[in-house]
């Protein structure tokens, strides 16, 4: 027992197999019959069989439990045709119990650290985002002054000045001017700084609408939208154009990635959870090595001049003003599933 709690104690969380195969190893020198038996350990979506496997055994076995709850187990076996299960001693029977207590002890720590790992990434995460909040909020203040002065002197401009060349330079300033002023407001959704108008409106005909404003795209590049709603009356409280935006952004991003012939499933219910809408897209997926990136602003994927990197950093800001939240995994085969949530 005092070799197996040294190697739990200088076990890598990182190498959990390797401790355990340690402590079959262990366990089998402590056996009664040494040479003929067999040591199975079945846990933490790890098997380890040590010794001569045995088709027709006797065995003693004992649970091994995380958080009191089954999760694996650890088996000792004997040659039926040599042994019997009297063959076993009491001795044997509590150094199992022992053993799987302490195991079950290694995987409580391991999951505990797990989770406090993930607990830090996301206060982090969440850091980085409401600090890059304050800083966009105030560089989206900067701007909308200059960028008025800008497009209403071009206008002035526009009217007096009849030559055809310089008009269509001063077209030119003015629509990329307008360019900025709408990264501006997606600057401003994503720092909650724009009013909202938040009411009781239904999800279906808000669906539809933004299915219609995509409908030329999706025919251009050949993907179908299926939606499927549980309840066509599920009502949900938002404000309607900030709820347009987001759903608008998302699924023109499943567009942007999936391949002809693609099909887009979106779904709407009302769960535990609350109002769930899943967009699920079969393009290539998001990288793992991704996914504490992919709601900062100015972050893309996309190559220059097709994406400014605000859309999901906006989505994200919307979804947090309206006290719900945005999450993503993988689809099966390919692709990204990303889930709404808003409160009941």
């Amino acid at each position: 027992m005092y070799e197996v709690t040294s190697i739990i104690v200088n076990s890598d969380f990182e190498k959990l197999e390797l401790s355990l195969k340690s402590i079959a190893f262990c366990l089998k020198k402590a056996l009664q019959h040494e040479s003929e038996a067999e040591v199975l350990i079945v846990c933490y979506e790890t098997d380890i069989a040590i010794g001569q496997p045995h088709t027709d055994y006797v065995h003693i076995k004992a649970p091994i439990k995380v958080f009191n709850e089954p999760n694996g187990s650890i088996e000792v076996r004997y040659p039926s045709h040599k042994y019997s299960e009297q063959e076993f001693l009491e001795e044997e029977t509590k150094l199992l119990s022992n053993i799987c207590l302490e195991i079950g002890n290694l995987i409580e720590r391991k999951q505990i650290k797990e989770k406090e790992e993930l607990i830090r990434k996301q206060m982090e995460r969440n850091d980085r985002l409401n600090i890059l909040g304050e800083i966009t909020a105030g560089i989206a203040h900067e701007l909308n002054t200059p960028l008025t002065s800008i497009i209403g002197f071009t206008e002035l401009l526009d009217e007096q000045i009849k030559d055809e060349l310089v008009q269509s330079d001063l077209s030119k300033i003015k629509e990329n001017a307008l360019y900025c002023r709408e990264i501006v407001k997606k600057l401003m959704f994503f720092a909650c700084e724009v009013p909202q108008q938040i009411q009781e409106i239904l999800l279906n005909p808000v669906l539809q609408n933004v299915l219609n404003l995509l409908s030329p795209a999706f025919k251009k590049k050949d993907v179908v939208a299926n939606l499927k709603m549980e309840d066509t009356c599920i009502g949900i409280k938002a404000d309607e154009i900030q709820l347009t935006q987001v759903l608008f952004n998302i699924i023109m991003n499943a567009l942007y990635y999936s391949p002809p012939k693609a099909t887009i499933d979106i779904q709407a219910s009302k769960g535990q959870k609350g109002i769930v809408i899943l967009i699920q897209d079969q393009g290539p997926g998001i990288d793992d090595t991704l996914s504490d990136k992919i709601y900062e602003p100015f972050y893309t994927t996309k190559p220059v001049g097709e994406g400014s990197g605000l859309g999901l950093s906006v989505v994200h800001g919307i979804m947090s003003s309206h006290k719900g939240s945005i999450s993503f995994y993988a689809n099966s085969p390919s692709g990204t599933v990303f889930e709404l949530c808003f409160p009941k």
